[in-house]
């Protein structure tokens, strides 16, 4: 699959629908300018769209509309345990946008929502305020790319150029990105800050061709990393999920030889191996949504609230990956 993020604008967003609160925010006015030829439709509440019964994930995702909303409340989460906090004692996580541009089979979102439009929250700002009261007390890591893909929105928002002129001169917050977009050009201008992690979610080909619908190919994404790299930024890279499939122990040992005769292992920050992994509640829904899903007929485990694959095939799979990683990175950078 070679899409690229700006070709999803073709097919989605005909319909923005705004918030009256949100109608003078300059955010608002920027991504109308970009969307002039989109119909607006003006109202009260985000919740009046996002929020009705009997809505169609997957209908939807063939039309995506856009909602522009001022975010009232909840601007910073403390990080979940199921998350990955590299170390960080304050590790927190916020979403500006919320849901996302791709389609991957396996993404939570699918279950946590009731709908498949995006939510931009206009008012980045006041997240901005709040993080600021926060760091009076203590240092913080926080994850700025939560239930979205902040870099593939970035030619419409500018949030992320926004997070790193506010981040720069703030040593005790740190920020990471995540994503699995190849719109690295998007920020290619801005010099690297010493305090953000770009951190890239890869997979197989084999995997983003069957499970990762509209996301851009393996080679799209490298190519971006490539670029931030030789800018100087510090890239993660997180094989996160590991999907079980069929042939499993083949797909991941030609894909990670693949992918470190592409980027050199000294220059990669970091290394994040995770299984897939949900929610009791999210997962039920995907069910209803996805009756025919290859990626949840597999007969998971429920553990502490959270289904996840057998624990057999799960250390298997992760020790499989960790021993082949630990060929070209140290271990003390890989985590699991």
């Amino acid at each position: 699959m070679e899409n690229s993020d700006q070709s999803l604008w073709n097919c989605n967003f005909s319909h923005i629908y705004v918030e009256k609160d949100a109608v003078n925010n300059v955010n608002t006015k920027t991504i109308l300018r970009y969307f002039k030829d989109a119909n607006k439709i003006y109202i009260d509440s985000y919740k009046e769209i996002f929020n009705r019964s009997h809505q169609s994930f997957n209908i939807q995702k063939k039309s995506i509309n856009l909602i522009l909303a001022i975010k009232k409340d909840n601007f910073i989460y403390k990080g979940a345990d199921v998350c990955e906090n590299f170390g960080n004692k304050y590790f927190y996580y916020t979403s500006s946008i919320m849901n996302c541009i791709y389609n991957c089979e396996y993404c939570y979102l699918k279950g946590m929502y009731p709908s498949a439009n995006i939510v931009i929250w206009v008012n980045v700002d006041d997240t901005f305020k709040e993080i600021s009261e926060i760091l009076k007390q203590h240092p913080m890591y926080i994850c700025i790319s939560y239930d979205t893909d902040l870099l593939a929105l970035e030619t419409v928002t500018s949030f992320v150029n926004m997070w790193i002129d506010f981040a720069k001169d703030r040593d005790n917050l740190k920020l990471e990105l995540r994503t699995k977009s190849s719109n690295f050009n998007s920020i290619a201008n801005i010099k690297p800050i010493k305090n953000m992690i770009i951190a890239w979610t890869l997979s197989p080909e084999y995997i983003i061709e069957r499970f990762e619908k509209d996301t851009p190919s393996f080679k799209k994404r490298i190519s971006s990393i490539k670029m931030a790299i030789d800018m100087g930024w510090k890239v993660r890279i997180c094989f996160d999920p590991l999907i079980y499939v069929d042939n499993w122990r083949e797909v991941y040992s030609n894909y990670l030889n693949e992918l470190f005769n592409l980027i050199p292992a000294e220059k990669i920050y970091d290394i994040s191996i995770g299984v897939f992994r949900i929610s009791k509640t999210y997962f039920k829904n995907m069910k209803k949504q996805h009756r025919n899903s290859y990626i949840l007929a597999y007969p998971f485990e429920y553990t502490d609230g959270v289904y996840s694959y057998r624990e057999k095939d799960k250390n298997e799979l992760v020790d499989f990956v960790y021993n082949l990683c630990k060929k070209y990175v140290n271990n003390c950078k890989i985590y699991v």
